[in-house]
């Protein structure tokens, strides 16, 4: 990360192992009840998940509009990381360090964007929508290991 301006970071510890929320990103139906934030689903219409891989989807937000999205798997390392180039605007690129602490695993979430000017733009909508994220995605795990 060259410009800490650039970069909106949230960290959450999560009640699941890396191996079950690493899980949760990897399969399109289960990554297409948790991401976004609160009130959002998705249509998921493309999703390959490997390294260069695209996924392309839609956002449903709760006021029935439709933000269409296209990310690119860059680097995916099984439960550790998991990073992804969104080449849709606003671009960035969002880093997920997943880190075992015993039976819980400390999720980061950094988004990085290629200039500070835009980062500072979207903060105030992003810092909440990514909390809203990880609200979503430690749920979806509670419920799918209950």
């Amino acid at each position: 990360m060259n410009e800490p301006d650039a970069v909106i970071r949230t960290e959450r510890l999560i009640s699941a192992t890396p191996h079950a929320v690493f899980a949760a990103f990897e399969q399109p139906e289960s990554i297409a009840q948790w991401w976004g934030p609160a009130g959002f689903h998705n249509t998921i219409e493309r999703f390959d998940f490997a390294p260069g891989g695209r996924w392309v989807f839609v956002m449903h937000g709760p006021d029935g509009a439709d933000y269409a999205n296209e990310a690119v798997f860059r680097e995916i390392q099984p439960c550790t990381k998991v990073v992804i180039d969104h080449v849709s605007p606003p671009h960035f690129t969002l880093t997920v360090l997943l880190t075992a602490r015993g039976e819980q695993t400390h999720v980061a979430w950094i988004q990085e964007f290629e200039d500070p000017a835009v980062a500072a733009r979207v903060r105030p909508i992003c810092e909440p929508a990514n909390e809203q994220n990880l609200d979503r995605l430690a749920a979806f795990l509670a419920n799918s290991l209950a």
